[in-house]
């Protein structure tokens, strides 16, 4: 059955800014941009990665290591659509974040 967790305190997020955070050990990318929040895998399904290091352009994530790019509001690899990131629902409740694991 699906929870919602506490990921990170929102004021530790900046915008945009990108912060790993490991909710029951999963590692899961939070991303904030233009007041919108977004949480992906934060692992790429190449050769794992972590995407933390990537760099965000837009909507693109691109991974550090074989530029791999993402559409942060869908997970889905660009070059390959039917590939794509695990996206989490987030909630953000007394200024801290919650994912939905």
């Amino acid at each position: 059955m699906a929870e919602f967790i506490e990921a990170a305190a929102l004021a530790q997020l900046r915008d945009p800014g990108l912060a790993p955070t490991f909710p029951k050990g999963l590692p899961v990318l939070l991303i904030k941009k233009n007041g919108a929040l977004f949480a992906l895998e934060n692992r790429c399904p190449h050769l794992g990665c972590p995407l933390t290091l990537g760099s965000l352009d837009g909507d693109v994530l691109t991974c550090p290591c074989h530029d791999w790019r993402f559409d942060i509001r869908s997970g889905r690899f660009l070059d390959a659509p039917e590939l794509g990131l695990k996206i989490y629902r987030t909630r953000i409740a007394e200024g801290k974040i919650f994912v939905e694991v």
